[in-house]
């Protein structure tokens, strides 16, 4: 199985040429979209939102993430290990947290470049033919590396921002919710924002925050859109723990 995390959004061209990359070598083998629309041009958001999703898909699935806005300069392309999970992307910090909450990482920078490769079309034209050769078990030309080499190995394990805004206007951060207290009151913009368990809890209209089906700390408001109701979007930062009231 392969899995796809990308922002190239839910339509378009891109999308569909990576998948006729590697159905093109293993029509048998499923792919499946994680995420198409990770936060545009933004390796560090997205590196938060892709360790959240790991977990949900099959741990013998090949990952290929592309968030990439150098493509085509002397960036490096990656590969990685991580408990077991093997992920393909550029050398910019989108890797990171999946890295930083790993057991154990190895990763290797690739060396090997395809013939007649795109300088603006990486996701197909490279790492797409990684992610089959390592499907096949092979290892491209690449030199192992240490973890803390890479770009954002030194990013926190928490990010007190908002990193994605859902389908329903949903806002979520790159806070996990197991590091915030149930007490917790945050503040995101002027609003000061308690824990619900879930939607229900609080009359409709209101805002709130809950840790999400990721484990991530998510602001929501009951049968309303959070990014309008709240006036914020991705980048908008969580003033992190507030204290209680």
């Amino acid at each position: 199985m392969f899995v796809l995390f990308t922002d190239f959004g839910p339509s378009g061209l891109y999308t569909g040429q990576i998948r006729a990359v590697l159905h093109g070598k293993f029509p048998e083998r499923p792919v499946l979209d994680a995420c198409s629309d990770a936060p545009a041009f933004n390796p560090r958001a997205s590196a938060y939102l892709l360790a959240s999703l790991v977990p949900c898909y099959p741990a013998d699935a090949i990952w290929l993430a592309v968030v990439d806005p150098g493509v085509g300069t002397e960036r490096d392309g990656l590969i990685m290990e991580a408990d077991g999970r093997w992920f393909v992307g550029p050398d910019n910090g989108l890797l990171s947290q999946v890295m930083l909450n790993a057991r154990e990482a190895s990763c290797w920078r690739v060396q090997w470049r395809p013939p007649g490769m795109s300088p603006s079309f990486h996701g197909r034209d490279w790492f797409a033919h990684v992610a089959l050769q390592l499907s096949m078990e092979r290892m491209p030309e690449a030199d192992e590396v240490s973890p803390d080499d890479l770009v954002g190995s030194d990013w926190p394990m928490d990010l007190p921002e908002v990193i994605h805004v859902d389908h329903y206007g949903n806002l979520i951060t790159g806070l996990r919710a197991a590091s915030v207290p149930v007490d917790a009151v945050l503040r995101l913009g002027k609003s000061r924002l308690h824990r619900a368990r879930t939607f229900a809890e609080v009359p409709a209209g209101q805002g709130f925050w809950y840790c999400n089906a990721m484990g991530l700390v998510e602001v929501a408001v009951n049968r309303g859109r959070a990014n309008h109701v709240l006036g914020a979007g991705i980048g908008d930062p969580v003033a992190g723990v507030i204290g209680t009231d």
